[in-house]
This record gives C-alpha cells, structure tokens and sequence, in this order.
C-alpha cells in the first residue's frame, strides 16, 4: 500500500487516479500515524513553499516525514514534494525545510527568451540509472510547472536534469529510499505512468524482502 501525504496543498487525487491506471493500492493519509501502515510514501505539491512547510508542521507530518525516511521506507517527493525535502528555501524569503537532503531551493534567472514560471513539456537529461527510471531515456519529455528548483550540496543525489533556456536544473533526485521529481509524473502520460510503476515496484520489492527475511 502507497500512501499519499494530505496536508492541504498536493494535487492528490490526480497521483491518486494515477496509481489506479496501473493497478496499485494507495491511500489519502490525513494522519502523520497513518505513515506507519503503508509500504511507501508520496509527498505531493503545490504552491508556495512557505505554506506547504508550515502546513506539514500544522498537521505533525513533519517529524513523521522524517521518521518514515528513517525506517528506509521509499518516498516519492513531486514538484514542490521535491523542493521541500531539502533544507532551505529562498521563494519570497527564507524558510526552513525538511532538512532530509542537504541543499537550497532557489530562482530561475531571467532571462529575454524564457518564461517563469516554467510550465509545459521539456525534456530529461538522465544522470544516473536508479531504478525509478527503468524504461526511461534522456531525451524523453515530462510536464513541469514551477518557478523555484533545488540545488543539493551533494551532485550524487541529482538523478536527471532539464535546460530551461540557458539554466539546467535537477529534474530527479534519488538518495537511498528517497526519491524525487520536480515533474509531474502523474502529468505526464506514458513516461509518468512507468515512473510511478517504478516507484511501486520499489515498494512492493522492499515489502517482499522484509517478510521474507523476518
């Protein structure tokens, strides 16, 4: 069972009908103690990072959160799910984060031939093979929509990354059991779809082992 964060700002039940297509389980979870009975974990996004933080702090998910990546349970940020895995943002200030990954989320420049926020189809430059893009190649085009993206202190952690105009910036990350997009899979047809049948695979792979060894 995948369960989905539900702390007010995340489109849900798009990842939701998402999941459905292919078949897997999942489950709105209004509680931070329902992280316990669930397998895997989306965090989803939407909005300003200022209030999607104090948001998960209003509703307790945010030492939940940090558990649940604790007990090596796989987490799925996307779009603004990413961004706040990090620990600080400078969107309209500076606000801490979940301080999960270490890093900063910042602006795109400006610049004359491009738009901010970045909304629409644009390709992914793969950086390493995780298994969360099994069946995926760089070149193949996914759906954005933000102004902000992150930069982590760690380069092992960038998974994929996309040009906006002059400026490449971290599509994808994945560290261990955590993994993220700045795109919307739940968005972005076929490619999405088998990224999201990657992610619960990983679920259900993890959940196998564990009863098999216990």
């Amino acid at each position: 069972m995948i369960g989905i964060i539900d702390y007010g700002m995340g489109n849900l039940r798009s990842v939701q009908k998402a999941l459905e297509r292919l078949d897997v389980q999942s489950e709105i979870l209004s509680s931070p103690n329902e992280l316990k009975d669930v397998d895997g974990v989306i965090l989803p996004g939407v909005g300003a990072f200022r209030d999607a933080i104090g948001e998960l702090q209003r509703h307790d998910f945010v030492n939940a959160i940090r558990e649940t990546v604790a007990s090596e349970k796989p987490l799925l940020g996307i779009c603004l799910g990413q961004q706040l895995l990090f620990e600080t943002s400078y969107e309209d200030g500076t606000y801490e984060g979940l301080g999960i990954l270490e890093g900063d989320v910042v602006r795109f420049q400006p610049e004359p031939t491009i738009k901010i926020p970045h909304m629409g189809w644009n390709s992914l430059k793969i950086q390493q093979q995780t298994p969360l893009f099994s069946g995926l190649a760089s070149g193949d085009y996914v759906y954005f929509v933000h102004g902000y993206f992150v930069q982590p202190k760690d380069s092992s952690v960038i998974a994929a990354t996309t040009t906006h105009g002059s400026q490449e910036f971290v599509s994808a990350i994945a560290s261990g059991n955590v993994y993220a997009t700045q795109f919307h899979p739940e968005k972005s047809q076929r490619i999405g779809l088998q990224l999201l049948k990657n992610f619960a695979n990983l679920v259900a792979s993890r959940n196998f082992a564990g009863t098999t060894e216990s």
